[in-house]
This record gives structure tokens, sequence and C-alpha cells, in this order.
């Protein structure tokens, strides 16, 4: 059910509905014509409104493998479980993933700054199961992720390390280690 697009199921429900009163209208059917309207149009309208404030789920690249899974059900903290969850489905009503905590950490001045999370991999960092974000960023230098990146630590919480690369140019990776024995 978290892969599917709420806003497209609803969206598709009221076309459904919208569509049947227009039928029934057509052929005097006045019971289905009034569940097409009056049921129909403002789920229609409810699933555009969804549709339109829709967030897709971030890709996991690579797929993890069996070992990496089997790190992540033994070692895996409540935050990277959270954020792992909450970047993989659909989401609404936000402007992208994380917003709230790119601008809680000052890494989000404006929209426009905000750094883009495009995908996320799962990994064993020294035996220990790791959470990579993987972040375009093209208006917030490496060197501020890394001013920041104490409090980061903080944010993400207790039993987890966070480091910071940049693998290319207006790219930077947060891996968020988890320290469960």
């Amino acid at each position: 059910m978290r892969k599917l697009p709420l806003g497209a199921f609803v969206l598709t429900v009221g076309l459904v509905l919208t569509i049947m009163g227009f039928i029934a209208y057509a052929l005097d059917k006045p019971t289905l014509n009034l569940v097409g309207f009056f049921y129909g149009i403002p789920i229609l309208i409810g699933g555009l409104a969804l549709k339109s404030a829709e967030i897709d789920p971030v890709p996991s690249l690579p797929a993890p493998t069996a070992q990496v899974t089997d790190l992540r059900k033994q070692q895996a903290t409540e935050t990277q479980k959270q954020v792992r969850n909450d970047v993989t489905r659909y989401r609404y009503g936000q402007e992208a993933h994380l917003d709230s905590a790119l601008e809680y950490l000052g890494l989000s001045p404006t929209d426009e700054e905000r750094p883009v999370l495009n995908a996320i991999r799962e990994e064993e960092h020294e035996g220990q199961y790791t959470l990579v974000l993987c972040f375009d960023s093209p208006m917030i230098d490496f060197s501020r992720w890394e001013d920041k990146h104490s409090r980061i630590t903080k944010f993400f919480g207790p039993n987890i390390k966070a480091e910071l690369q940049q693998p290319a140019e207006k790219q930077v990776e947060l891996a968020l280690i988890s320290t469960v024995a």
C-alpha cells in the first residue's frame, strides 16, 4: 500500500464516479446520476488536490543485499527506520522529502536553495548498518554541510554517527551509521 499513490487512486475513483454520473444522466437514471455528481465531482477535485501535493518516493539505489537487510533488522535505529520509511513512500502536503529537517539544520534557507534528496542507499560500513541519503545540493556548499556536522549528528539522534561525503560537485552524501552493537 505504501507504494500506491493515494492521489492517483482517489483521482481514479472520482473520475469513474463522475463519468458514471454523466452516463446515468444521459440514460435518465436519477439515482446513479446523483451519486455520480454529488460524490464523483468532490472526490475528483480531492484527487486532483492530492495529486498536485504529491511527492514521489525516493528510490533505493541499488537495492539492498540480503546481508544489508539482515543488518537493518538487527541494528537499525528508530530514526533510521523512520527516515527510510518516510522517504520511500508517497508524501502529501510537504515541499520536499526531509524539508523540515533540512530547515531545522539550517541547510534550507529558501525553497530554491533547499538540497533535494534524490536517492538513498543502504550498506554495511565497518560491520554497522548504514543509511546513506544522497542529495543534490547546488546552492549549499559542502563546507556549509561540514559546519553543520555536529548538529546533524545530534538531530538524527542517539546511536547514530553521521558522516558527510561529496562524491561529485554539488552532490552530498549523508551517511547515518548505526552505532548499535
